[in-house]
């Protein structure tokens, strides 16, 4: 396997931009993913890594060796796309083989390696099918196996499970983890799906409009989002972000928003009278037991997802989202009091964290 290393790479489109001076460092063994919205260049860096697309500034580096200069064959690395991208007319046997037998490997060494792959991901049962005799989820590790099957030093997969069904997404997410644990190879890992970056990823890029927001591990990006987009694009349901001012009371500091106002800690008090906002998580914001930061609202919807519920209320012209127990009864139209604990706001200034 080998390390991957992007410096500076910058694309263009006419006018457009779709990629803007990105760095980005992954190491051996490494399962990194990007994610954002679809638009924010995701594919197309990974298009570039491959050598199918040409980058106009910066430079791909793989292994400590500059590969710029290189064919999409000759870097060495296997993408898998959306798309399974099988011959029809092929069975999964030379499908798997195909790429080898392209590079003049012995029939020996094919063979042989074809069968360790089917091994590793369940399909030797089905070598003598043709792609329309499978399903999808047997479609999709058929071309994880054609890519697995050249022992690359790179893997790049982008949006490999966004054409299967909600069940099946998750089955073959699973399979994805222990493969990744079973091969220890490095993976680059496309997805808009953030249950999907956060569970995969060793190291999640979260992008936006051409440009690296944040990376770090997944648990660090949610519970420390870097600014207003990863906080609001991180979390299902979303996090709750208000604007409003820091001000300062008999109380101390307070974050005073159009509607409402909250008590804050631990915050600078240069942002006294600072346009500001604030996130506050929807499991973060608790039913009102008399606590300091209490804040009347209306529910208007309850949500009830099963293992829990959520409240969307009204606190003026503002809306929040709560996540309450599943053994909750609310009704909609009710008042409701919820408390917030001031150490777990988020605080923004300028759309970047404090």
């Amino acid at each position: 396997m080998a390390s991957l290393t992007l410096k500076g790479i910058t694309k263009r489109f006419g006018n457009t931009i779709a990629l803007s001076n990105i760095d980005l460092s992954v190491d051996d063994g490494e399962f990194c993913v990007l994610l954002g919205p679809s638009g924010c260049g995701k594919s197309t860096l990974l298009q570039i890594i491959s050598g199918l697309t040409v980058q106009d500034e910066g430079s791909v580096i793989l292994d400590n060796e500059l590969v710029d200069h290189l064919s999409p064959r000759d870097r060495d690395v296997a993408m898998v796309f959306q798309s399974y991208a099988l011959y029809p007319h092929m069975t999964v046997a030379q499908n798997l083989a195909f790429g080898l037998r392209m590079r003049g490997i012995p029939k020996d060494i094919i063979d042989k390696n074809i069968m360790d792959t089917a091994n590793l991901l369940g399909i030797q049962d089905l070598l003598k099918r043709r792609p329309k005799e499978l399903s999808g989820g047997q479609r999709q590790r058929v071309a994880m196996g054609r890519a697995l099957v050249r022992r690359p030093k790179l893997f790049l997969l982008d949006e490999p499970l966004s054409n299967l069904d909600a069940m099946l997404r998750i089955s073959v997410r699973l399979e994805l983890m222990r493969l990744h644990k079973q091969i220890q190879g490095t993976i680059l890992y496309v997805t808009h799906d953030q249950v999907e970056a956060m569970t995969l990823g060793d190291k999640v890029v979260v992008m936006k409009a051409g440009n690296i927001h944040q990376i770090d591990r997944p648990e660090v990006i949610y519970n420390r989002p870097a600014d207003t987009f990863v906080a609001s694009f991180i979390g299902s349901p979303a996090m709750n972000i208000f604007k409003g001012k820091i001000v300062a009371d008999k109380k101390g500091l307070m974050f005073k928003g159009e509607d409402f106002s909250l008590n804050v800690k631990n915050i600078p008090s240069n942002l006294k009278n600072k346009p500001v906002e604030i996130g506050i998580r929807p499991e973060d914001i608790e039913i009102s037991t008399g606590a300091e930061n209490e804040l009347k609202t209306k529910i208007e919807i309850v949500s009830n997802v099963g293992s829990e519920k959520y409240i969307y209320a009204r606190i003026g012209s503002a809306t929040l989202t709560a996540r309450t127990k599943k053994d909750d009864n609310f009704k909609s139209g009710k008042d409701i009091l919820l408390s917030i604990n001031p150490s777990t706001l988020h605080i923004f200034y300028n759309g970047k964290r404090v």
